[in-house]
């Protein structure tokens, strides 16, 4: 081969190889606005692009009357040539010629796609590479895509790029819903976006649009009625602002979009738009109730429990003008004081292992823990109360009893392992304050607890007694996400403890309804807890249904506590008023997991498995493991004289002339308040004159202070420390106690035993001893105030 020739192959080898990379990929790198769609394809928000401009994402789809327009307009034979037009071209040097002057370009779409994506100016020698780069984007892509390409790119004037946001902001509605005159108008603006502009030179951009509707009347795409309908549709004028329907869910685009969640900005979300709009009209509604308490905050969010998505996300009251209510703050992704909605969890737990029934009893009585004393918010005591009712009235007393039981270090742990992430600190951190709201959580994390927890129990049977761990997972807010289904004999929670603990968060009474929603067959049956922080600063309201998942809360951004801001007085009623605002959907309740579940005996009166002194029992489908749970102790062999009214002992009484009879017995301290609230409870009968001597056992119980407490006592307007008030309780009410604070008689107490005292500060020892001779000691710490 000669030289020559090799010359001229390796020249054509260059050419083909450069002609072959001379696009970039992508071909289009300007960044794009973030575009939230909802689940039905509706704008939601959107917002500028990092440049400043309104230029949504390509959207492969271009509506079919602006498709007719553009290429009426700009390039008649599109569909019929390789990318150059050599007959626009030849008309485009006459014409040019003729005049003297530039009148006509002769570009194809697919060259001015070209040049939108490498901003070249208009000269001779860029026409050139235009043309030759149109060819190769020819032979990468089809005509839909290139049409699709120039859509989403072309300049329609000030900031707006693109077809799809040139139509929001011209018209405030998609492009699919554009008129011919509105297509129209739009088609004539990249040809001139710096001269024609909406609001501007109006007369030049009529005559463009009119022209064009006559040529598509011309090439018969529209009839002569459908043509004098366009022409006579008014120009655009100032430009619409977006939808902005969920500004905090922009927010939370945004954020995942910057941590590589997003691979597009772009989203179809699973919003549900009319949803969304009734949910943020419902906090609208209770604003001025919240503002006249000084309240200015409050959200919601809305899940489908099956596919765990959000149906409507509404971060905040979203008042953008007025800028100290800081409304921008999204508290669905806050970190917030869960207050008392970790409660069902921890029931739940401990369900779950076999530590409790549903009903066992948990003692209500002033409790101190290492110092640390929790009180009920009535500040009141039952004594004895059953698990699924301190659930139910949201009792603290026992839930912190629930939780020294059930270990803190270990539900720190549970926490975290059904997707609780802000737990940053050791449990000991936290303590036993974690089941009161000592620590933070999100509403979007708690809310995937609770439908996590609804979809276990709802996929129950379809599962056939496995778990499947997809049925555990956060929200989603993106749409047609989908879950594999791989199955495991175990899950975190056992379909029996969810569906106990959903049936004591059912009973809670509804705000202003007491129990008579109960009446109404139409009323649907909601699990649902409210919590209210420390401080008054969070107030909560989340409820669960086979169907849906709601979570309310009130309060101030900043933290700012407010006096009555509880979560049945401020958020409550917001999580009824969206139920109702929800489909009815399927009534059906969850369905028992019977097949999970082991028959037992249980105690009425403990709550407890039933020993053999339980007088009146009942069986029960319980979880597995309640076969390892406690049996009632409560119940004790008595022996009582014929008449039953003292009791009696085989020392001062024939074993013969005795009734043995099984006694409901409360240790004292509990009995003390649950004999106030029961009245059905009945104290033991006393002991006979001649037996009195025979009490013994545990019959004495110091109430307040408990063993080792650190006491602190205020100084009082005199400048003198007050006074401790100790309390006890005694089986036999009317016995006489004698009190001895440090081994000194300090006085005596009959019936109510209450004695005050003034002890000073440091270590000191109470003891009380009562007729009979029972003794009871305990040590305590009066703390000194400079000190600590």
């Amino acid at each position: 081969m000669s030289r020559t020739k090799k010359t001229a192959l390796l020249c054509a080898l260059v050419l083909l190889t450069a002609f072959t990379f001379c696009l970039p990929e992508p071909l289009f790198v300007h960044p794009t606005s973030f575009v939230i769609e909802s689940v039905e394809g509706e704008l939601l928000s959107a917002s500028t692009a990092r440049d400043g401009q309104w230029r949504f994402p390509k959207n492969d789809s271009v509506p079919e009357k602006f498709k007719q327009c553009i290429i009426a307009f700009e390039d008649k034979r599109f569909y019929r040539h390789p990318g150059v037009d050599i007959l626009a071209v030849a008309r485009a040097i006459r014409q040019n010629f003729s005049k003297g002057r530039v009148v006509s370009g002769g570009s194809t779409l697919s060259m001015q796609v070209i040049r939108l994506s490498q901003g070249n100016k208009r000269t001779l020698i860029n026409k050139l590479f235009e043309a030759i780069k149109a060819l190769r984007l020819e032979l990468r892509y089809n005509k839909e895509e290139i049409i699709s390409l120039y859509a989403a790119n072309a300049p329609f004037g000030s900031n707006v790029v693109g077809l799809d946001a040139a139509a929001w902001r011209y018209f405030g509605r998609p492009a699919s819903s554009l008129s011919w005159g509105e297509a129209a108008t739009l088609a004539v603006l990249p040809n001139s976006p710096s001269l024609v502009h909406p609001g501007k030179n109006r007369d030049r951009l009529r005559v463009k649009r009119d022209r064009l509707i006559s040529i598509l009347e011309h090439e018969k795409v529209i009839d002569a009625d459908e043509a004098m309908l366009a022409s006579i549709e008014p120009l655009p004028g100032k430009p619409f602002p977006l939808p902005q329907s969920a500004p905090h869910l922009m927010s939370l685009v945004k954020s995942d979009f910057k941590k590589n969640k997003l691979s597009s900005t772009l989203v179809r979300s699973s919003i549900q738009s009319q949803l969304q709009n009734q949910v943020s009209d419902i906090l609208w509604s209770h604003r001025q109730r919240l503002a006249a308490n000084e309240v200015s905050n409050c959200a919601a969010l809305v899940l489908d429990v099956e596919s765990g998505q959000a149906l409507a996300y509404v971060g905040n009251i979203y008042q953008p003008e007025n800028t100290e209510a800081e409304s921008y703050v999204d508290v669905i992704q806050a970190p917030r004081s869960p207050g008392s909605t970790l409660k069902p969890l921890l029931y739940a737990a401990m369900l779950n292992e076999g530590m409790l029934l549903p009903n066992s009893l948990i003692p209500d009585i002033p409790t101190q823990i290492s110092g640390y004393q929790p009180n009920n918010y009535d500040l009141g005591y039952d004594g004895a109360v059953p698990a699924s009712k301190a659930l139910a009235r949201s009792l603290n007393v026992p839930a912190v009893r629930m939780l020294q039981q059930y270990r803190y270090e270990r539900f720190h742990d549970f926490l975290k392992s059904t997707g609780v992430s802000t737990l940053i600190k050791p449990p000991d951190f936290y303590g036993l304050s974690l089941i009161l709201g000592g620590c933070e959580t999100t509403m979007w994390e708690l809310s995937g607890i609770y439908a996590s927890m609804a979809r276990t129990l709802k996929h129950y049977r379809k599962n056939r007694g496995k778990y499947a761990k997809s049925d555990w997972r956060p929200p989603t807010y993106l749409a047609n996400k989908a879950n594999d289904r791989e199955l495991e004999k175990n899950g975190k929670l056992d379909a029996s403890a969810i569906y106990y603990t959903f049936e004591a968060m059912n009973e809670v009474m509804r705000p202003g309804e007491e129990l008579l929603w109960k009446q109404f067959s139409s009323s649907r049956k909601i699990a649902w807890k409210t919590g209210t922080s420390f401080g008054f600063r969070d107030a909560w309201a989340i409820g669960v249904t086979p169907q849906y998942l709601v979570a309310v809360w009130a309060g101030n951004t900043d933290g700012e506590g407010r006096p009555g801001l509880t979560g049945i007085d401020a958020a409550a009623p917001i999580l009824f008023d969206i139920f109702r605002s929800l489909p009815p959907g399927s009534t059906q309740w969850f369905e028992m997991p019977s097949p999970e579940m082991k028959l037992l005996e249980v105690c009425k009166q403990s709550g407890f498995k039933a020993s053999t002194m339980c007088t009146s029992t009942e069986k029960m489908h319980l979880p597995v493991r309640s076969s390892n749970a406690a049996v009632c102790n409560f119940h004790k062999l008595v022996h009582l004289e014929r008449s039953g009214r003292f009791q009696v002992s085989s020392e001062c009484e024939s074993p013969s002339e005795m009734i043995h009879k099984s006694w409901f017995v409360l240790p004292p301290a509990m009995e003390y308040y649950y004999k106030s609230k029961d009245y059905s409870y009945q104290s033991l009968p006393p002991f006979r004159e001649d037996c009195a001597g025979n009490i013994g056992g545990n019959v004495m119980e110091l109430i307040y202070p408990r063993h080792n407490a650190r006491i602190y006592v205020p100084v009082e307007l005199d400048g003198k420390r007050g006074q401790v008030i100790f309390n006890a309780a005694h089986q036999k009410s009317d016995t006489k106690v004698f009190w001895h604070l440090d081994d000194e008689f300090v006085g005596s107490t009959r019936d109510i035993h209450q004695i005050a005292l003034n002890p000073s500060a440091g270590k000191h020892q109470i003891t009380l001893v009562d007729q009979q001779g029972n003794r009871l000691q305990q040590a305590f710490v009066i703390l000194d105030k400079e000190k600590n």
